[in-house]
């Protein structure tokens, strides 16, 4: 890699089919950073485009060094691409963002202003997102749900737009999970931050490459790997399940006394089946829901103990193809 010292600033760059939005991106980026006056570089990380974004970025690249480029052998995901930009950032600031323009590089000014005043994380709070109602409404009960069951502070209305101190980057890079949720790992990894308000665009060009299942992914991973609150979930629907026992017993015995009709019928013309069908479908349901809590942290912790690298280079441009720095240790 290049000496860090010769870089000022880092911005890393996941790219999945994004071909249409590239030239678009790559006018505003060297716009904003040209105002900087200091030596900047792109990592560009091009995660098992199936469009002509690789070959985009290669003449990128070849226009423009300062535009390093990083080819992965498949499509292994937003947060693993993310990372393998992080393993070959060398600026001295690194920024995180995503290709879609979204996050509008114009603020990387005032971001690292406050990074000067002594803060190691500057990440940007969406103020206004300009999307369809629906999907406002979902990312804002998902932020808030994560905060109210998180064991750390994660801040509400913060995605992975950010800039952090080179300290702070090394610290990150180095964290070995392999299901990344890198706004809680931020969170987690402590050190000075602030914020910095903005309005969130509309996408430039092309389509999302979140689509609801993937967002569903992505939920879950911070919800499952910054809070035990979901397996705790047993006890409490344990206590819950015997209180509707209880009433549902003394319920019956009622019914059977008095005689009363209840929804037509009276106790003994149903002799147990209803209560009996009725306490199944319930401990059943009960049961179903743990096992699925249970298997979604099993299944985590499967994939971690595998150990396997968090990405593979097929071609590197600009830099020199790094080991994923955790796959190294975890095996050493």
């Amino acid at each position: 890699m290049e000496p860090r010292s010769q870089t000022a600033l880092s911005i890393v760059i996941p790219c999945y089919n994004e071909a249409d939005v590239l030239p678009l991106l790559h006018d505003r980026l060297t716009q904003a950073l040209e105002k900087l006056g200091s030596p900047w570089e792109v990592v560009l990380v091009d995660d098992g485009s199936r469009d002509a974004t690789f070959a985009l970025l290669c003449a990128m690249h070849a226009r423009d060094a300062r535009f390093k480029i990083i080819g992965l052998s498949r499509n292994f995901g937003h947060q693993a691409a993310l990372s393998a930009g992080l393993a070959h950032a060398t600026g001295e600031a690194v920024a995180v963002m995503d290709a879609d323009l979204q996050d509008p590089p114009e603020i990387l000014t005032d971001c690292l202003a406050k990074l000067r005043e002594g803060f190691d994380v500057v990440y940007a709070v969406r103020r206004k997102r300009k999307e369809n109602l629906l999907k406002r409404g979902a990312y804002a009960l998902f932020y808030r749900l994560l905060k109210l069951v998180a064991e750390v502070e994660i801040p509400l209305d913060s995605g992975d737009f950010c800039v952090m101190s080179r300290r702070f980057a090394d610290v990150l890079r180095q964290i070995p999970e392999r299901n990344v949720f890198l706004r809680g790992l931020r969170a987690w990894s402590g050190f000075r931050q602030t914020g910095v308000e903005y309005e969130r665009s509309a996408r430039a060009a092309g389509q999302t490459k979140y689509p609801f299942t993937k967002l569903l992914k992505l939920a879950m991973d911070g919800v499952f790997a910054f809070s035990t609150v979901p397996l705790r979930l047993a006890t409490w629907l344990g206590f819950g399940a015997v209180g509707l026992s209880l009433c549902a017993g003394l319920f019956i015995i009622g019914w059977r006394l008095a005689g009363f009709r209840f929804m037509g019928h009276t106790a003994q013309e149903l002799p147990g089946w209803a209560a009996v069908v009725g306490v199944a479908l319930f401990f059943g349901g009960i049961q179903l829901v743990l096992l699925g809590i249970m298997g979604e942290y099993l299944g985590r912790i499967y994939t971690e103990v595998k150990h396997r690298p968090r990405w593979v280079v097929r071609q590197a441009l600009g830099v020199r193809a790094a080991q994923d720095p955790t796959s190294s240790a975890n095996n050493s």
